[in-house]
């Protein structure tokens, strides 16, 4: 934890993301202890639902090979939001992707897609093959749940709900891109947000936008990538095909009430290519694409 000016701030990694927490206070005292409340949070979601720990939820509940099993109250609330943006996208926003991630690696190398890995994968995909009914889930044999796509905003809002809960000042948590404001800053001015230009080889902000209050997320193919037949593919994956989208703007940016419903909005916005405006606008969402 560092003293920058008017803000303490806590920078750690977590869910493969550099993680920052600003934090308006002159109390050294109370906003570390809340910083380090928020670094522990932010810690205890990523070991609760990666897929890659033998101890995490995600990991036990593909373990039951299609048993029925009861999950706790958190994870309830995760596979509700799940299952109301799969109705949402009209099916293109599905929790059970994990199959498809083995068959696609996103770090901007030059690729050649196994098709029948992807036809096989895509047999272990689809929400609608899952029973849900709180608390109850049943996962069928071969399928996986994967928390990547909502986790790391998911943790974003809790984080800000921890530091507002241990000190009454402005705070500002940034997840890799993925941001939470629990208000203006103590002047009474907005938060500045830099959205990063998605064609630049480097970190270079091409807009800014001030936030108050709330949550922001921008999701795209600037960082995360393959490249097929000399055609950039960003790493959003269409769970109908098992094939990321294409004809979608290079990088969608929404402003929501939360971090988690603005990630989602991002995300599936993708998800419908060159209807991702139109999307958008039929959600009254405030957004930013670039192409």
């Amino acid at each position: 934890m560092t003293r920058e000016g008017a803000l303490l701030v806590a920078r750690f990694m977590a869910m493969a993301s550099p993680c920052e927490v600003l934090l308006e206070t002159r109390d050294d005292a109370a906003g570390e202890r809340a910083l380090l409340a928020a670094a522990q949070e932010a810690t205890r979601i990523e070991h609760k639902y990666s897929r890659y720990r033998s101890d995490s939820v995600t990991n036990a509940v593909q373990q039951t090979s299609g048993t029925d099993v009861e999950v706790d109250e958190e994870t309830s609330g995760l596979l509700d939001f799940a299952a109301q943006a799969h109705d949402v996208s009209g099916g293109r926003f599905d929790l059970t992707t994990g199959a498809l991630r083995r068959c696609w690696t996103f770090d901007g190398r030059q690729v050649t897609p196994d098709v029948d890995a992807i036809r096989d994968a895509l047999t272990h995909v689809g929400w609608s093959r899952v029973q849900w009914r709180r608390p109850r889930l049943t996962l069928p044999a071969g399928m996986e749940l994967d928390f990547g796509g909502i986790g790391k905003e998911y943790a974003v809002d809790r984080v800000a709900a921890i530091m507002t809960a241990h000190v009454a000042a402005p705070c500002l948590v940034n997840f890799g891109g993925d941001l939470f404001a629990s208000g203006p800053r103590g002047d009474g001015v907005p938060w500045s947000i830099g959205i990063e230009d998605p064609g630049a080889p480097t970190c270079i902000l091409t807009q800014e936008l001030a936030l108050t209050r709330g949550g922001v997320a921008t999701s795209g193919d600037a960082r995360r990538f393959a490249m097929v037949e000399g055609r950039r593919l960003g790493h959003v994956l269409d769970p109908r095909t098992g094939w990321p989208v294409t004809g979608a703007p290079r990088s969608v940016t929404v402003v929501a009430a939360t971090c988690l419903e603005a990630g989602t909005l991002a995300t599936i916005a993708l998800l419908h290519g060159s209807g991702a405006r139109e999307f958008l606008q039929a959600q009254a969402a405030t957004f930013t694409l670039l192409d």
